[in-house]
């Protein structure tokens, strides 16, 4: 059985457009029940394929200019599980992901400025016990960013 039907894509492509958008206009606009739209989004939360409906922060809009890509290698790879609940402390890490290759972390920090980047990295990340070295690489600009299309 298919996780998403027709109505689940169509439904969560309204939500792309407008993720504000009044569950009684998507229905209107899918020729729908208000009930069903109401259903489907809970439904797909519910089993994750929505994690949430949220605004989407413009960092540079309020004052965060500097981002940068961070490997991080640890002395255990065992010791992932407890870095990644200290990294989760440090709100300005907004992602972290599991990688093969020379390191086992990768994490994207947004920054305001260049001091700012590095306290986060000397100050807050390398004190984590089991962190053995930090490689970043400072991002530019976002050439785009985007959902997997449905």
């Amino acid at each position: 059985m298919e996780l998403l039907d027709e109505f689940d894509i169509s439904i969560i492509k309204e939500l792309e457009k407008d993720g504000r958008m009044a569950f009684s206009s998507i229905a209107a606009n899918l020729k729908i029940s208000n009930t069903m739209v109401h259903q489907r989004i809970n439904r797909m939360i519910e089993q994750g394929v929505i994690g949430g409906i949220k605004p989407i922060i413009q960092e540079k809009k309020i004052g965060y200019d500097w981002a940068s890509f961070t490997g991080l290698t640890l002395n255990k790879d065992s010791d992932s599980e407890r870095i990644i609940e200290a990294l989760k402390e440090i709100t300005e890490i907004t992602e972290c992901y599991y990688v093969t290759g020379s390191f086992t972390l990768y994490i994207k920090i947004i920054a305001k400025n260049h001091e700012h980047m590095r306290r986060i990295l000397y100050e807050k990340i390398d004190g984590i016990p089991g962190i053995d070295k930090t490689d970043s690489i400072v991002e530019l600009g976002c050439a785009f960013k985007r959902n997997i299309s449905l």
